[in-house]
């Protein structure tokens, strides 16, 4: 697994995630990303950051694998704050995150690109937060910034997922194009950003932070401790077994 972070002479940061086979990070690397968008938010040569992915998708959430292998509520701990230290990087980066979205974009990636200033998706992308299964809870605070409050909450109860195509009419996907130019795309209207002045953008960045209706870091951390309860009731472990028992039947089929 790998998270790199490339600066181009035009001052766009592109900042990769590469976790095959489905870019679920380990709690290191949700880490790392947090890392990648401070490393851009203190280096004023960078004026926008664009955050993509290589591989079928563009995030799967947190690795359950590595949860269920894990004893003891280390692993839990760790990725709910590594989650909270990514997604925060990512709204409170000082300049604006273009993400560019390809296949699934599930879970801890709706984190991710909900807090995002910008969304360019291929259409073969979609979102969803399927968390009631694995008997956790989060990311409805970034879901909420994607589609409108009953969407949200029938997508969360239900964890059906939405095409980009659909959330175009929202406001929330500035547009869907073919996935061999979705990169293109999203360093197109990066450039656009990159070539104002990088100080009225960052300052442009934190006036439109401050006066957000949500506090987003505070909201998320709200989900994340009914998380933490359904944990000690016992019941993630259960369902999340179940899933890591079901996928684990998948790959040898």
């Amino acid at each position: 697994m790998t998270i790199t972070s490339e600066l181009r002479d035009d001052g766009i940061r592109v900042v990769t995630m590469t976790a095959p086979p489905v870019n679920a990070l380990t709690v290191q690397g949700w880490f790392d990303v947090a890392a990648a968008l401070d490393a851009a938010d203190a280096d004023k040569a960078t004026k926008v950051v664009v955050l993509r992915a290589e591989g079928k998708g563009f995030n799967a959430g947190v690795d359950i694998k590595e949860m269920q292998n894990t004893t003891g509520f280390d692993a839990l701990l760790g990725a709910n704050r590594g989650c909270y230290a990514a997604f925060k990087a990512v709204y409170e980066c000082a300049v604006p995150v273009v993400a560019a979205v390809n296949g699934f974009c599930v879970g801890g990636g709706v984190g991710l690109v909900g807090n995002a200033d910008c969304i360019v998706a291929s259409d073969d992308a979609y979102f969803g937060v399927p968390e009631v299964n694995q008997g956790a809870l989060g990311a409805a605070t970034h879901m909420a910034r994607l589609v409108p409050q009953h969407m949200m909450r029938t997508l969360y109860f239900t964890a059906r997922t939405i095409k980009a195509a659909d959330l175009v009419q929202f406001g929330s996907v500035l547009e869907v194009v073919p996935r061999d130019q979705l990169d293109d795309a999203a360093l197109k209207v990066a450039g656009e950003i990159a070539a104002k002045d990088g100080r009225v953008i960052r300052a442009a960045k934190a006036a439109l932070n401050g006066i957000d209706p949500i506090d987003v870091n505070k909201s998320y951390r709200f989900e994340q401790g009914f998380t933490y309860e359904l944990n000690l009731m016992g019941v993630s472990d259960e369902l999340r077994d179940e899933f890591a028992g079901t996928a684990k039947s998948k790959e040898t089929t």
